[in-house]
């Protein structure tokens, strides 16, 4: 439960982030940069722990480096795809 907690916390603090920098802070509110960072950063650190063990490995700790800057790329990587498929339905005049 504590795990879930922090990578809540973390997800946020690094969704947050991650939108300032795609400057799509405006177009996102605390429940989306929640879970941009929270799957980004599943996403990411389930790939480093592929990648890095041969075994599977585990996901980076919430509260380290390696843990923050994965919700961050991951975060920045699901706001590019989400922006990149709904900027494609809509028609600029």
């Amino acid at each position: 439960m504590g795990t879930i907690i922090a990578w809540i916390i973390i997800g946020g603090l690094a969704g947050w982030i991650a939108s300032k920098i795609m400057k799509r802070d405006a177009e996102m509110g605390i429940v989306a940069n929640i879970l941009a960072g929270v799957i980004g950063a599943f996403v990411v650190g389930w790939l480093v722990s592929f990648f890095t063990n041969s075994e599977g490995g585990a996901m980076p700790e919430a509260f380290s480096i390696p843990g923050i800057l994965a919700a961050i790329v991951g975060a920045c990587l699901l706001i590019w795809i989400v922006s990149a498929i709904r900027g494609r339905g809509r028609t600029r005049v």
